[in-house]
């Protein structure tokens, strides 16, 4: 298989449970609820999606012929910038990723030291070899993972309301303001997450820092 890829680059996690922790990026092109253009966005069923996804030309993208060609190119990425501290991360995300993230791939990415995380719409199912699973739900009539780590819920959003997956099987749930330029969706998710405790209030301390 032939893994189309964004980009790849080192940041820290800007999101949820893992905020902070350094991690190495690899975004897969496509994505099976958006095309990545502005024409289809109306009618896409993630039409708030801030994400470029399209291609694979974004620094350290690229196609790879093989598993261990990416996972090569993702561990050159972290010695590159991290020391010998710590346990290697590697956040899968895209798009949608598990249109390519597959178990050959995940186990080469084990193989080369790093813990392997995918940030998924929920809409395919995950691979069992992976170390940690975020759902970002965004259409429940094709939601299909209902188990992992994290439920990371943009809101408000009309597809989907926190009522209608609280009661899944994740470890922590969050909700995260959808980052719109004319309206500051802050305020009612603090007063959300005030009154439903179960819920955790997720930032995109990426944007505010302002770091990839």
């Amino acid at each position: 298989m032939t893994y189309s890829v964004k980009e790849i680059f080192y940041t820290l996690q800007g999101e949820g449970a893992q905020s902070g922790r350094a991690a190495v990026f690899c975004r897969f092109a496509g994505c099976n609820f958006w095309s990545g253009r502005e024409q289809d966005r109306a009618n896409a069923d993630c039409s708030f999606c801030d994400t470029d996804f399209i291609g694979t030309d974004g620094p350290g993208g690229g196609k790879f012929k093989t598993a261990a060609a990416l996972a090569e190119a993702a561990r050159v990425c972290w010695d590159g910038m991290a020391d010998a501290t710590g346990t290697p991360y590697i956040v899968c995300t895209g798009g949608e990723p598990l249109m390519q993230l597959d178990s050959p791939l995940i186990t080469a990415f084990q193989k080369k030291g790093f813990e392997v995380a995918v940030e998924t719409n929920g809409s395919l199912p995950c691979p069992p070899e992976l170390d940690w699973i975020c759902v970002s739900p965004k259409s429940l009539d094709k939601l299909v993972q209902l188990t992992g780590d994290e439920l990371k819920l943009v809101y408000p959003q009309t597809p989907v309301k926190p009522e209608d997956v609280a009661h899944l099987k994740f470890d922590h749930f969050y909700l995260q303001p959808l980052d719109e330029a004319d309206h500051n969706h802050v305020p009612a998710t603090l007063d959300y997450c005030r009154r439903h405790p179960q819920w955790k209030l997720s930032l995109q301390t990426h944007k505010i820092l302002g770091i990839a």
